[in-house]
């Protein structure tokens, strides 16, 4: 749990102490629950699951928390005890809740950066380009390098360098892995 407000912080651990499935921890938590007004970059550090509670979120401040591992945003005015419980048992479940106007900052952003960022550099928002997307949609089915040129037409170089950028810059080990984390991540 962190809180820039002593205050802020005891009022929490004292009203989350001793409650059904919540083990207070300070560090290795599954889900961390950060209450902030200002100083949310010294606040926040990398978390797998975060419960924010916070109102008025500036886009930037916005962006900082999905970075470190955003997964509900709670305004300060729902942060009842009832309420924060849902919210933590939520995100240890995987879930994810934004308001809904922060919901929508967030879309007209992402749309913003895949026109103005991804776009023009033939990537998409799942971080591969239409044509690794392509050549790993292939090989998923089952085509060598030379059926994959040819449906594609492409020289056999050019699906081989396709391939290798693509495990390069995603670290992966081989064809196999690549179809694995294109299937497991919904890519393919």
């Amino acid at each position: 749990m962190r809180a820039i407000d002593p205050i802020i912080r005891a009022g929490l651990l004292g009203e989350l102490r001793n409650k059904p499935g919540i083990e207070l921890r300070e560090d290795g938590a599954d889900v961390v629950i950060a209450v902030a007004e200002t100083g949310l970059r010294e606040l926040l550090t990398s978390s797998t699951r975060l419960v924010l509670v916070a109102d008025q979120l500036r886009q930037a401040e916005l962006w900082t928390a999905i970075e470190r591992g955003l997964t509900i945003l709670l305004p300060r005015a729902e942060a009842t005890t009832a309420r924060l419980l849902r919210a933590v048992n939520d995100a240890y479940r995987g879930h994810a809740a934004l308001p809904p106007e922060q919901l929508g900052r967030l879309l007209r952003a992402l749309s913003q950066l895949n026109e103005q960022v991804l776009a023009p550099r033939d990537l998409t928002l799942s971080g591969l380009s239409h044509r690794e997307t392509d050549v790993l949609r292939l090989l998923a089915e089952g085509l060598d390098t030379g059926e994959i040129a040819a449906t594609l037409a492409y020289s056999e170089r050019t699906v081989k360098n396709i391939l290798h950028g693509m495990l390069t810059r995603l670290g992966l080990n081989n064809r196999v892995h690549a179809v694995a984390h294109g299937i497991r991540n919904g890519l393919i």
